[in-house]
């Protein structure tokens, strides 16, 4: 490309006919590969598999929107007959007293692609979600309407069924797991209601995680994903799908080279639950977790920083007749690493409901080994709370500074001020340092702090002596278990000054 560009440079100098002649040898340096777009079997991948690849139509019947008033203009205005006349003809009735709210049926298309012959087809949640009819359109224009099978929020996947009076063309899965960075994808899908569009690229990032659910794992890829798309697969060039395309990234809605695909092994496991169960059983530990950050790791003395604290534990799940306690960090379960937080979640929902399993765990500093058995996780449980026994709180409050915060053991009107749960047990915070740790730390006034370096305290006497002790052994931060006014538990690690 330098190449290229100093001969085009030097040759805005020179004659017109000498500065083609220029371009045209720096061209000639560069081999056909290094032109060419991308693999010369694209077209073959796309020519295989595009009678697989379908439109999704789907309508939904909304009410309609009343009439909208006529404006109010002064008397005499010369606005006034041309207003009123067009707003009688906008409702399509002389009487502007009746709105109109004639049901109206709004309709949106997406992508999908048929996985069985049989007449099973993919596609996203969020295109088929609220729909009163689903159509599933075919490459050479056949039109089939579809029953939904079952659907899945958490991974936005949904399975649907036609029927159709000849086997369909049908596509298979590959090993997402074994997509490497770099590797050539092709996308096919609907975009803005185009039909059969194909665009190729890169895979671009894998496991990215852009907060849209608990499960986010996602394939990155720079081919253009566009509206229109959602529900389509993302092939290798061996014509099978990795990745089923839901999201991109655009400030303007068109494609900026950001698009993400939910990779084939997950897709794979929750379609397989669907079309057996028409709903996802997913594993449930019954814990709350929390990031393990470079300071709690130092707490906690893990070394390299990794795996998944344990902030809570549900009273009814299966983690705590298992022996798993606040303060325990998760860094292997099934034989599965937990490199960060967000892979436990996944890994316990992709597990077997019922199985025993063997999770590694580090407490206090040394590694235990819990077996456990998997529930099943209920989609509308309450957010897990951790069950503290702590010492009953003290009669008199007394306020003390420690870490930056101000102090008081429990009472009556402290509960009733910050709205504090029966439940929780601990040392009440009721002031911070605007400049200290616990400030960027986002604590706030009312949160209780129930233990510090899983010793569960009472009174802010404890604190100091906890943090005192801490101070003696070398410690350069204390690990405290924090309690918000609702219930909810987090670990926050602040430094000892």
């Amino acid at each position: 490309m330098v190449r290229l560009f100093t001969a085009l440079t030097h040759a805005i100098q020179r004659p017109v006919s000498v500065a083609i002649v220029a371009a045209a040898l720096a061209l000639s340096a560069f081999s056909a590969p290094a032109l060419a777009r991308g693999p010369e079997n694209i077209a073959d991948v796309a020519e295989k598999v595009i009678d697989a690849v379908v439109n999704i139509s789907t309508s939904q019947k909304v009410e309609g929107r009343s009439a909208a008033p006529t404006p109010q203009l002064p008397p005499g205005s010369p606005f006034e007959e041309f207003f009123e006349e067009f707003f009688k003809n906008r409702r399509g009735q002389g009487d502007d007293q009746t709105p109109n709210r004639t049901p109206r049926r709004v309709s949106s298309l997406g992508s999908g692609f048929v996985v069985d012959p049989s007449g099973i087809v993919v596609t996203n949640n969020h295109v088929i979600a609220d729909a009163d009819e689903v159509t599933v359109i075919f490459n050479d224009g056949t039109r089939l309407k579809a029953e939904v099978i079952g659907r899945d929020q958490k991974t936005d996947l949904a399975v649907l069924r036609v029927k159709s009076d000849k086997p369909l063309k049908a596509v298979k899965f590959a090993d997402s797991d074994k997509v490497r960075l770099g590797e050539w994808v092709i996308a096919i899908g609907n975009p803005f209601s185009l039909g059969g569009t194909v665009t190729a690229g890169i895979v671009s990032a894998r496991n990215r995680d852009i907060n849209s659910g608990p499960y986010d794992n996602y394939i990155q890829t720079d081919a253009s994903i566009n509206r229109g798309n959602s529900g389509g697969p993302l092939f290798n060039l061996d014509g099978d799908v990795i990745g089923v395309n839901t999201a991109i990234i655009s400030p303007s809605g068109g494609s900026i080279g950001i698009g993400f695909a939910v990779p084939s092994k997950i897709a794979m496991a929750v379609i397989d639950q669907l079309r057996e169960h028409k709903e996802v059983r997913r594993g449930w530990l019954g814990v709350k977790i929390q990031q393990v950050t470079d300071e709690i790791a130092e707490s906690l003395n893990i070394k390299p920083a990794r795996g998944a604290l344990v902030a809570g534990i549900d009273d009814k799940g299966p983690a705590k007749p298992a022996g798993i306690e606040a303060g325990d960090v998760i860094i292997k379960f099934d034989g599965k690493d937990i490199k960060e937080m967000r892979d436990l979640p996944r890994i316990v929902a992709d597990t077997q409901v019922g199985k025993a399993v063997e999770v590694l765990i580090v407490r206090k500093g040394k590694e235990e080994k819990k077996s456990v058995t998997l529930g099943r996780l209920d989609d509308e449980a309450k957010p897990v709370k951790a069950s503290t026994n702590a010492a009953p709180p003290e009669e008199k409050s007394v306020v003390q500074k420690s870490l930056g915060l101000q102090l008081s053991g429990m009472t009556d009107d402290l509960r009733k001020k910050y709205k504090i749960k029966d439940s929780i047990k601990g040392v009440v915070i009721t002031g911070i340092d605007a400049a200290s740790a616990a400030a960027d730390k986002r604590l706030a006034a009312g949160s209780v702090i129930v233990a510090i370096e899983q010793e569960q305290l009472s009174a802010p006497a404890d604190v100091q002596r906890k943090v005192d002790a801490l101070k003696k052994a070398g410690k350069k931060t204390a690990l405290l278990l924090v309690a918000t006014a609702e219930g909810d538990m987090l670990f926050v690690a602040l430094p000892i000054n």
